[in-house]
């Protein structure tokens, strides 16, 4: 029995978009760390350390659900640019190694450097896709993972007021807009975490509970 489902993440803007896009589909309220009252350690900062983005999941659902004793939602996700080999991938939020910064200082730092690698790449090569693979631990051990992707290509300057991270660069296939440009409720329909997480509620709706392998 789910009485609250911890949602491991210190971003506001990602809990927001996680409870938007989840509803009233988990069945139980969401919670944040904050709500939780889990502190902030030093150690969190290696958790996602891993090639993957499940295996960052894993690790991080596995991490506060450990700490927090309760079911835990976690996610790792990133943009894949094709041009760079698939970079940043799963250093996304680390990708211009700017530890001093943090909030908007470092994204506009990350896709500033993205747009400095991407200088003399022409539009026929930017394609890229937001990647997103969302955890779930259970009270009694069971883990599952559930992915997402969304494809687009990358602009040659920042679009739009809205989002956060690389969303202002981001223009996914069948839009002119970048994922700055659109409102919450249509980013929610269409993005990488809207998939991975509209799983998850799916699964639980459904009372998945047993361990089952990475999907």
């Amino acid at each position: 029995m789910r009485d609250v489902i911890l949602v491991a993440t210190r971003s506001e803007h990602k809990l927001r978009e996680i409870r938007d896009i989840m509803g009233t589909g988990a069945g139980v309220p969401l919670i944040s760390l904050r709500d939780a009252g889990i502190e902030e350690m030093p150690e969190e900062e290696g958790i996602e350390g891993y090639d993957t983005f499940a295996e960052n999941a894993l690790a991080k659902a596995r991490y506060f659900a450990a700490r927090s004793g309760l079911p835990t939602l976690a996610d790792d996700s990133g943009l894949c640019v094709d041009a760079l080999g698939g970079a940043p991938g799963v250093r996304s939020k680390r990708f211009s190694d700017r530890p001093d910064l943090s909030g908007l200082e470092l994204d506009a730092a990350n896709n500033a450097l993205l747009l400095e690698r991407l200088a003399d790449v022409p539009d026929a090569e930017r394609s890229a896709r937001f990647v997103c693979a969302a955890a779930l631990v259970e009270r009694g051990g069971g883990e599952r993972v559930f992915l997402g992707e969304c494809e687009g290509v990358i602009l040659h300057q920042p679009r739009g007021a809205d989002g956060f991270g690389y969303d202002p660069l981001f223009q996914p296939v069948g839009d002119e807009r970048s994922f700055g440009g659109l409102s919450a409720r249509e980013k929610d329909q269409i993005s990488h975490r809207a998939m991975a997480f509209r799983a998850v509620a799916a699964a639980l709706a459904a009372g998945v509970d047993e361990r089952v392998g990475l999907e």
